[in-house]
């Protein structure tokens, strides 16, 4: 990893995930700790919590993530629409959005790409498969995969 990306996305930034199932909330923060993940994790549980992380992002009352990891179904406001209003915001578009949900919907996947989302992942129901689907997200978005400011 280069200077440049420590500097420009220091790992103290935290992921957001947006999640309203206790379980996978605890399943995703287990595998993420398992992995070694050094981002801490910000929890909305269900869409009108993600919208209001935006609002105090751009209040500057905390900083925005460095990566979000998206549940498509969720209560108040599906994943959809947050991910729709996230990537019409010219600040927060650049923001990488890596949906992480139960649904393999042929639609779900096709609304997703056409608003943007970089990545779709249909999360492993086994925890050893979902521990290692963590550690390559964490691999790729954290440390890999280079951020604009």
């Amino acid at each position: 990893m280069s200077t440049a990306v420590n500097q420009a996305q220091p790992f103290t930034l935290p992921i957001l995930l947006v999640e309203d199932n206790p379980v996978d909330i605890d399943l995703t923060c287990r595998a993420f700790a398992r992995s070694q993940m050094n981002n801490p994790i910000a929890v909305a549980r269900d869409g009108e919590e993600a919208l209001g992380c935006i609002a105090r992002w751009e209040q500057g009352q905390e900083p925005p993530p460095s990566l979000i990891l998206l549940d498509i179904n969720l209560p108040r406001v599906n994943g959809i629409e947050v991910l729709r209003h996230l990537k019409s915001h010219p600040r927060y578009r650049r923001i990488p959005v890596v949906v992480l949900t139960s649904s393999s919907e042929d639609r779900d996947l096709r609304d997703a790409y056409s608003l943007g989302v970089n990545s779709f992942i249909v999360k492993p129901v086994d925890f050893d498969r979902f521990v290692e689907a963590a550690g390559q997200i964490e691999r790729y978005w954290c440390e890999l995969n280079q951020h604009p400011l």
